[in-house]
């Protein structure tokens, strides 16, 4: 879902990076040093898991993990997706430097709301967690895909169609993305649930993680 250089009209481009400017500060100051590790990876795991495109014109359809990155970091997934992108953007030419705020702003604003929105579920049982996770995953791609096909829309209407094939092939990944995000976080609900910074249920138990909450409230 990177949207290329030379597509944006300039204001469009200047607004989004205000913005993603303004969820990156806010995610550094609630990052905890003792999470840097753990942002590291889960970005390094962005990274990774959208190198694979699949070009849509403009744009390109990827898995993207960035439910995950809301489930486990909240605000700090500004900083984190944004450090990915601009190493995909100069390493592989993927998005580009002067879209690096708007495809910030599509990829890191979704996973923030599905923090606020899905996070109470996890303390209510595993049932519960594994929904949660699911939904975490589904809702943020298909919350990027929709920011993404609605920003490309503004690029004129030699978009438009582009931006109704984007939401289309859209589906089959917000699925997938669901699935993965769902055992990802189960899987480590059981084998190292400190890395939650809020309780959540276990098979047996609700296990309260010994970190600071300020890192994602």
């Amino acid at each position: 879902m990177h949207i290329a250089e030379g597509v944006l009209p300039p204001v469009i481009l200047a607004s989004s990076a205000i913005l993603s400017a303004a969820g990156v500060c806010i995610g550094l100051k609630k990052l905890d040093y003792d999470r840097i590790m753990t942002t590291a990876i889960l970005s390094a795991s962005f990274f990774v898991a959208s190198l694979i495109h699949v070009p849509i014109g403009p744009v390109s359809g990827h898995l993207i993990l960035n439910g995950l990155l809301g489930l486990l970091l909240g605000w700090v997934s500004f900083p984190a997706i944004m450090v990915a992108l601009a190493l995909q953007a100069i390493l592989f030419q993927f998005g580009g430097i002067t879209t690096l705020g708007v495809n910030t702003l599509n990829m890191a604003l979704p996973p923030v709301i599905c923090f606020y929105v899905f996070r109470p579920m996890l303390s209510k049982g595993t049932f519960s967690l594994r929904m949660a996770s699911f939904l975490c995953g589904m809702t943020a791609v298909a919350l990027s895909a929709l920011l993404t096909s609605g920003t490309l829309a503004l690029g004129g209407d030699n978009f438009l169609n582009s931006a109704k094939i984007l939401l289309i092939s859209s589906v089959p990944v917000m699925v997938i993305e669901g699935l993965i995000t769902a055992v990802v976080v189960g899987f480590l609900a059981k084998v190292s649930p400190q890395i939650f910074d809020f309780e959540i249920a276990t098979s047996n138990s609700v296990v309260s993680a010994q970190t600071s909450p300020s890192t994602t409230e």
